[in-house]
């Protein structure tokens, strides 16, 4: 008797050499699939498999609704090879039952044994608090009621936290490095380029294809890895414009799926950026996405007005200077009909004079006084009924700002600041000092002012030149983190030193 658990999940179901299997199972489905035969000599025999057992498009996972029972009977006499090839068919013709069976499947609650992200336990939910954060902010990817209840809390408290956009695992995991060692939250998130590069350039994209695949990619990291290091993580999409929708329709795909087997959806939040069209299009678009992301607890960053300068293709420079600055009645309108659907969570990026990139002081005008006087509007229209800053702004174009603008913007409600382009500069100027550092060790792999037979591959060792643009960009971060005020908001205290650590020893922590 082989007891298989209820909702259990295998990577792969393998019969050994020259089994022969029967499964019974009338309590769990009273119209079983047709009896199978595989492998006519008689290596692999399946008879009565009963509907409620799953197997997904791939053919490698298997799921059982109900308490199962199988019996194997050894045979001496069959191949391994047969018996192999029997277990790929079986599985493959499982695998293409009805589009309503797999949907009955993935109604189903999921289990508290289902692997999952972190997989180095069982655990559902990630387990533990902060001693000054809400009570349902934990440590790992957040969704739902904790990224409200951790964004409300940073505007009472008056922080922001950074939002850093990231296109490799290595940059993702100097954020949350960076963060642990700040004692605070942080923002990960993927434009639509960056998460092209995610899956590769070598990869297509048409319909947005290597695009979704790689922020999905990405978000499965930040999964596996924000819990371990023990600070909370909000997972979020940066800029989608009117023509990158397909790219946005899938992601929101992927929070519905992730959402029917774990109760919650893959990424905390996405944005929606149709500045450039019609303000009535732009809210009417918003909602209708709103309303979707809502029944999956995900939650929605709208862009009003335009943010100037270029970035990840998108070029504003030559923006009508008006459109980058909101009006407190424009605000209004985009917080009055998000407000009235049911469960929403949203921010808005309200334009201020904010630009991408960073440019000499004095070409850049930021207004943040008009995020305080569209509060103060909003409060008024509502009675305040929703508190004296009713609304969650967003900063775009961190980079760069005068430290005046950023505490004067955190003051007026932000709780957001993007950064992208001092980070990129501090990853690259990682690589810079290295190579300028260990110069005469990267000309070839051997021979070295040590010697001319002397090997040079911990020099070029990619892992070396990538960990000093890690260490230099968390040097970066630990300075906005500071401008935002968002130090020692968790109340864990300085990280322990990390041990066991790997080499390469150049440009790394100590091995």
């Amino acid at each position: 008797k082989l007891k298989l658990c209820p909702c259990a999940w295998t990577d792969s179901l393998i019969l050994g050499h020259g089994l022969q299997t029967s499964v019974d199972d009338s309590e769990a489905c009273s119209r079983p699939l047709n009896s199978m035969a595989v492998a006519s000599n008689g290596a692999f025999v399946v008879t009565s498999i009963p509907a409620g057992r799953v197997v997904d498009r791939t053919g490698h996972a298997a799921s059982w609704y109900k308490r199962s029972e199988a019996t194997v009977h050894s045979s001496e006499h069959h191949s391994a090879a047969f018996s192999a090839v029997g277990t790929g068919l079986a599985l493959g013709a499982l695998g293409s039952s009805s589009r309503s069976r797999r949907a009955q499947r993935r109604a189903q609650p999921a289990s508290m044994d289902e692997k999952r992200f972190p997989v180095l336990s069982k655990r559902r939910q990630a387990v533990g608090r902060f001693p000054k954060l809400p009570e349902s902010v934990h440590p790992g990817v957040l969704s739902g009621q904790a990224v409200v209840d951790l964004l409300n809390h940073a505007k009472k408290e008056g922080f922001a936290i950074p939002a850093v956009n990231c296109v490799s695992s290595s940059s993702i995991n100097a954020c949350i490095e960076a963060a642990r060692k700040m004692d605070a939250p942080v923002i990960i998130q993927f434009s639509s380029g960056g998460s092209q590069f995610y899956a590769g350039k070598g990869l297509d994209n048409t319909n947005f294809h290597a695009a979704i695949a790689g922020a999905v990619s990405g978000a499965y990291h930040v999964r596996a890895i924000a819990e371990q290091y023990g600070v909370p993580v909000i997972l979020h999409t940066d800029h989608c414009a009117k023509n990158l929708l397909p790219w946005f329709d899938g992601l929101v795909e992927a929070n519905e799926r992730y959402f029917e087997r774990h109760g919650e959806p893959l990424f905390s939040s996405h944005m929606l950026d149709l500045s450039e069209e019609p303000l009535e299009e732009n809210i009417e678009i918003c909602v209708k996405y709103m309303e979707r992301l809502a029944k999956v607890k995900c939650g929605l960053e709208m862009e009003l007005g335009l943010t100037g300068g270029e970035e990840d293709g998108v070029n504003n420079e030559d923006a009508n200077p008006e459109d980058l600055y909101s009006t407190p009645e424009e605000i209004y309108r985009v917080y009055d009909a998000l407000s009235k659907v049911p469960d929403a969570n949203f921010t808005i990026a309200a334009a201020f004079g904010n630009v991408h990139g960073v440019y000499q002081p004095g070409n850049v005008r930021l207004e943040p006084e008009i995020l305080g006087r569209a509060q103060q509007y909003i409060k008024e229209k509502t009675d305040g009924k929703d508190g004296e800053k009713p609304v969650n702004f967003v900063f775009h174009g961190g980079s760069g700002s005068d430290l005046k603008d950023i505490r004067q913007a955190v003051e007026y409600g932000v709780i957001k600041m993007n950064i992208d382009t001092d980070t990129q500069w501090s990853y690259w100027n990682g690589i810079n000092g290295f190579e300028k550092k260990y110069h005469d060790y990267l000309q070839s792999q051997i021979g070295n002012p040590d010697g001319s037979e002397k090997p040079n591959k911990k020099y070029y060792d990619p892992r070396a030149c990538m960990r000093a643009a890690e260490v230099s960009t968390v040097e970066r971060l630990q300075k906005s983190f500071e401008d935002l005020k968002c130090v020692s908001v968790l109340g864990l205290g300085p990280p322990d030193q990390p041990q066991n650590v790997l080499g390469p020893r150049r440009g790394g922590l100590p091995a």
